[in-house]
């Protein structure tokens, strides 16, 4: 009996709500300032306000990469009546900067600027602050090139992974070879980087329009590796390993089968930052049959028990340091000086390198550990190559 009714209830409620109107218009919404809302303005003194709807949060900042550079602080935004907040940096040298809102402790982006910096495990808004400093890495009207992106099957990782892929002006209507640089990312990102924030396209298309660079392909392979939470040394070099198996016998063999580039080690660069930076020290000294141009940017080796194993797998770099310098046309390695993270281990690697006699190319540029360093490093390095 008890099923029985709690069936005709169930009927009777569902005739009710069939037999209510329906209503062909949607649902009107209040408007919010967050309508019209210009969140990100740089007005012509170089200052940028940043603005943010959170009519209910008791405290907002905004913050960037141009704070690790040493170029400001962080703002602390004002909440005005309309629940809008706002605040304003000291003036900024042109650039492109990262930036994201802390609302009530909450790290979040600016959702109304769809310019993105993905990370693997983090979002972050890009703004630009135009300028004549900042031209080398805008979009001007040059001849642009093309980014692929290309997916492929890792036979060492048993997954399909992504890379990018810069080809230069003509190469879709040429039948012309070119050379290839490797252009590594680091810890966090993932193979967007170098053509989100790190304008690596335009970097090239600029220099290249310029007759600064000859015309390359730029592979940006994904360099995120599956680790585990806090990993041991041990486990850090297996990780390394797994790259180079990655990036020798999956990223170049897919490059060279499907793409027209001059598949020998004197039309082959790679370089790489901060962990790609890590990445490059594995696999370039080792490998000097497959690679003549070497950047390290912000990435060393720590003194002790990790510079011993760099020196131990690197001892045929090293034990001919003649043949070595012969074979690299271009070692170069670039730091800034007030980054707190591997400043040390970089100078300790230039130490490694002219106690060996090895010949390399040294940089130690202002700021720190920011994208805002490595754009410059490779606006420097792109146009030594393949000469």
């Amino acid at each position: 009996m008890r099923t029985k009714r709690l069936t005709q209830i169930a009927a009777a409620a569902s005739v009710l709500v069939l037999a209510q109107p329906v209503s062909s218009q949607p649902q009107r919404r209040e408007p919010s300032p967050n309508d019209t809302l210009k969140t990100v303005e740089v007005s012509p003194d170089d200052r940028v306000t940043f603005r943010i709807y959170a009519p209910k949060a008791s405290e907002v900042t905004a913050s960037g990469d141009w704070v690790a550079q040493g170029r400001g602080t962080a703002v602390k935004l004002v909440k005005d009546e309309n629940g809008v907040w706002s605040g304003t940096t000291e003036p900024l040298p042109p650039d492109f900067y990262l930036y994201s809102f802390t609302v009530d402790g909450v790290r979040t982006i600016d959702t109304r600027n769809p310019d993105i910096k993905l990370g693997i495990s983090s979002l972050s808004n890009i703004l630009l602050a135009p300028g004549p400093e900042a031209e080398f890495e805008m979009t001007r009207p040059v001849p642009h090139g093309e980014v692929h992106v290309a997916y492929y099957t890792s036979r060492v990782l048993d997954e399909t992974r992504s890379m990018h892929i810069y080809t230069p002006p003509g190469y879709q209507t040429g039948k012309a070879r070119y050379p290839v640089f490797y252009l590594l990312h680091g810890g966090g990102d993932e193979d967007s980087g170098w053509t989100s924030v790190g304008r690596a396209g335009f970097i090239l298309d600029n220099l290249i329009a310029g007759r600064k660079a000859v015309p390359m392909i730029v592979v940006m392979p994904n360099g995120s590796m599956p680790r585990r939470p806090n990993p041991t040394a041990e486990q850090n070099a297996a990780i390394e390993d797994k790259f180079a198996d990655e990036l020798l016998g999956n990223v170049i063999p897919y490059v060279e089968k499907n793409y027209r580039v001059l598949a020998d080690r004197e039309h082959r660069a790679i370089a790489g930052l901060s962990m790609g930076g890590g990445q490059t020290l594995r696999v370039a000294p080792v490998n000097l049959d497959k690679f003549a141009y070497i950047g390290v940017w912000s990435m060393g080796v720590a003194a002790g028990a990790p510079s011993n194993a760099f020196l131990q797998r690197s001892a045929t770099f090293f034990a001919s340091p003649e043949k070595s310098n012969r074979l690299v046309k271009l070692f170069s390695v670039s730091v800034g000086a007030k980054d707190p993270l591997v400043h040390d281990a970089t100078i300790n690697l230039v130490s490694i390198l002219k106690s060996h006699n090895i010949h390399f190319d040294f940089h130690e540029s202002e700021g720190a550990h920011t994208w805002i360093n490595w754009r410059h490093y490779l606006n420097d390095f792109a146009p030594a190559l393949f000469r």
